[in-house]
């Protein structure tokens, strides 16, 4: 099955003389030009999520005609919209939007079906909507045992990070680390992931005058314009403090930023401030040199941390103050059971 890539909206594409009756881009031309009656804005996201369609029928089928588009392939669409993901691991639609996705298309559907009936009947009839919840993907956690491999790893980078392993180009001898690389930079990005719940593009708008030293708080200006203050162990913030110490201020002659984390001097772009870029390549490099699994991204720390709280305190007050969920139902996931839990408490029996 195809994975599907969004795309930007475009006209729906003109056909050639003698495909009109079986090709689904002239139905939809005749459906935008006869009989939608949306707002402009509703005609813009059909048409969007109709090319998404289309560009899924033809990978699946090597063709768009009518006939193609069975219940069967418009459940495979579904699905294939639920398995698409971003770089960091989350999805790239929620339940709710690919319903969203599924009503837009149901109309043109429904359109077709009228004037040139689809043998199996309309496609998306039989298709049933997702259940939508505000359940967060718990299962994703890293647990216990997890954080300690990736913090252990995170303390090997000062050591064996960044260094070449063609030992012919060394001669034997210890390969030195490559000038670029940051290992107490990288050590305390993953330290302030694990230890705070903090999101990673949170991580890159951390300013050095965020972190107040004496209560263990780092400050944060997050996506809503709010700040949000993560408190941090006692381990996290030494490793912070570290890296200020060890490499920060050479970095900083260049950039003079802000920006608590930044990245080498040698570096000819942007601004000094990582990318969420930059945080996914630091986090992956680190958990696979623990040996963690590869489904296992920086979320998957932030839902550790609010396991970690509800586990030790029960108290689903604690895990909003931590991790700022505005809406309390996000907290209160975390005293669910995870499956693997459920069959250790059933083996213990």
């Amino acid at each position: 099955m195809n994975q599907i890539t969004p795309q930007k909206t475009r006209r729906i594409k003109k056909i050639v003389p003698g495909e009109e009756k079986k090709n689904l881009y002239s139905w939809a031309n005749l459906f935008f030009e006869k009989k939608s009656t949306a707002s402009n804005k509703t005609k813009k996201m059909q048409k969007r999520y109709l090319r998404l369609f289309f560009s899924f029928l033809e990978k699946e089928t090597g063709n768009t005609f009518c006939d193609s588009w069975t219940p069967r392939l418009a459940k495979s669409f579904q699905l294939s919209m639920q398995n698409t993901f971003n770089e960091d691991g989350s999805r790239v639609w929620s339940d709710r939007t690919i319903n969203n996705v599924q009503n837009l298309i149901k109309p043109f559907a429904n359109f077709v079906h009228e004037n040139r009936p689809f043998p199996l009947g309309s496609p998306l009839s039989k298709v049933k909507k997702i259940p939508v919840s505000n359940q967060l993907e718990i299962e994703r956690a890293i647990t216990k045992q997890e954080r300690n491999r990736i913090l252990d790893s995170a303390d090997q980078l000062v050591f064996v990070g960044g260094r070449s392993r063609d030992r012919q180009r060394s001669k034997g001898a210890r390969p030195p680390q490559r000038k670029t690389f940051r290992p107490f930079r990288n050590r305390a990005i993953i330290y302030t992931l694990i230890e705070t719940g903090m999101r990673r593009t949170a991580i890159t708008r951390l300013n050095l005058n965020d972190i107040d030293f004496e209560k263990r708080i780092l400050s944060v200006k997050e996506k809503g314009g709010g700040v949000q203050p993560y408190p941090i162990s006692s381990q996290g913030l030494e490793a912070v403090k570290n890296y200020i110490d060890k490499e920060r201020s050479k970095d900083n002659q260049k950039w003079n930023s802000s920006a608590l984390f930044l990245s080498p001097a040698s570096n000819p772009h942007g601004n000094g401030r990582l990318s969420p870029q930059v945080i996914n390549t630091v986090w992956n490099k680190t958990r696979d040199f623990a040996g963690v699994s590869k489904d296992k991204t920086p979320h998957s720390a932030r839902h550790g941390m609010g396991a970690f709280i509800m586990e030790k305190t029960g108290n689903v007050s604690a895990v909003q103050r931590q991790l700022g969920h505005k809406n309390a139902s996000f907290s209160m996931q975390y005293s669910r059971i995870s499956n693997d839990e459920l069959k250790r408490v059933l083996d213990e029996r």
